[in-house]
């Protein structure tokens, strides 16, 4: 994975709530185990017409908004547990997702994935969605070493997994960290043969 520790950005926003793993990735592009390709059908209904052609009102087919940020409404990532969600984000090119709530099983799948789920106050996510519709060349500041999020003069930090943010921050994903501890494994190994 890539290494994290700071994102600079403008960000794409989704003011919707309860945005569910089906409508991140609809159910019928889930056939492939590669995790390429994925981000062509990121919010696949939403963005497309069913003869294939973009909605010009959706926010992705936008110019106006760009960015490695996904800004969302509250509950986001509910639903099934398609780690596919990630796949897809991550495909797209998005390195954080914001909101004021994440369904517990996305969070877990993102982080695995090198996606840092932004959790923030109510408040503060009215704030940034404003911000960002008011100005969309607005930047947001992502420092996962010391959680905290910000954007002009508002900041606000979050909360992150110790085991995890370690991980984004050496990019590792779980055999990477094992493999980095070996000669710790191998010390421990060794010490409890000795009677």
């Amino acid at each position: 994975m890539e290494k994290f520790e700071k994102v600079v950005s403008r960000a794409v926003p989704m003011p919707i709530e309860d945005i569910d793993t089906d409508q991140i990735i609809p159910a019928r592009f889930l056939k492939a185990t590669s995790r390429d390709g994925f981000g062509d059908n990121l919010f696949r209904d939403w963005r497309y017409e069913q003869n294939g052609n973009p909605k010009t009102d959706f926010v992705l087919n936008d110019n106006t908004f760009s960015g490695r940020i996904l800004v969302a409404g509250r509950n986001f990532g509910c639903g099934s547990s398609r780690e596919h969600a990630a796949w897809a984000l991550a495909d797209y090119g998005f390195k954080v997702v914001v909101s004021s709530f994440f369904a517990d099983i996305f969070k877990g799948n993102a982080l695995n994935n090198g996606i840092l789920p932004v959790q923030v106050s109510d408040e503060y996510l009215l704030g940034l969605l404003d911000a960002i519709q008011e100005n969309p060349e607005t930047e947001i500041t992502i420092d996962l070493v010391n959680q905290q999020i910000s954007y002009q003069d508002q900041k606000e930090t979050f909360k992150v997994n110790v085991y995890k943010k370690e991980c984004l921050i050496n990019g590792y994903d779980d055999i990477d960290y094992l493999i980095n501890m070996k000669s710790e494994i191998e010390a421990y190994e060794a010490s409890s043969l000795v009677v």
